[in-house]
């Protein structure tokens, strides 16, 4: 679960931490590049590694954006 990480310290994370976090691993287990799901995602390239750090407060439309590019539900990027 999330590279090691401990549930009690993924509870502690804030939510823009979390989301990064989930995103990366999905993007990891797909086999994608952060540049690749960028360009899924039709989203600038530069923006997804501060997104994935946790340090953008997303747009709901950024997170749908992301959450079609992975193939997943927008409510699976929140699921803990």
């Amino acid at each position: 679960m999330f590279y090691s990480l401990h549930f009690t310290t993924f509870v502690n994370m804030d939510i823009k931490q979390r989301l990064g976090l989930k995103i990366k691993e999905l993007r990891k287990q797909k086999g994608l590049s952060q540049e690749r799901l960028a360009n899924l995602a039709e989203i600038d390239r530069t923006y997804l590694p501060t997104i994935e750090k946790g340090e953008r407060n997303v747009s709901i439309e950024v997170v749908e954006k992301l959450a079609k590019a992975l193939d997943v539900k927008v409510k699976d990027l929140f699921d803990e």
